[in-house]
């Protein structure tokens, strides 16, 4: 992820010497500068971040559906599922039928 802004605001973060010296290493085999690496981190990190939020709040909204529907799906169909789905997008079968959900009583 590269992240660009009109406005650069600068910054000051004091690492460890074994750390810099990490991050030099690893920006360097990526091809990239020190700064650069450490910016692309950074925005990768704050990326990780919110989609690990908007997933913790899709699964509580899905709980809540659930809960209230009474409608889910078995544990085995799904898994079955997303085998299938890995066969067919390495070309090995055809498109699965997506799992019908039941009543979870």
């Amino acid at each position: 992820m590269t992240v660009t802004s009109d406005t650069s605001r600068p910054t000051s973060l004091k690492l460890p010497a074994a750390l810099k010296a990490q991050l030099a290493l690893d920006a360097q085999n990526a091809g990239l500068s020190l700064h650069a690496f450490m910016v692309q981190t950074l925005a990768d990190a704050a990326r990780r971040t919110r989609l690990g939020k908007a997933f913790t709040l899709d699964a509580m909204t899905a709980l809540t559906d659930m809960k209230s529907s009474g409608l889910g799906y078995e544990l085995a169909d799904v898994r079955s599922y997303f085998s299938a789905m890995s066969r067919h997008r390495a070309g090995l079968q055809a498109k699965p039928q997506a799992p019908q959900p039941t009543r979870l009583d």
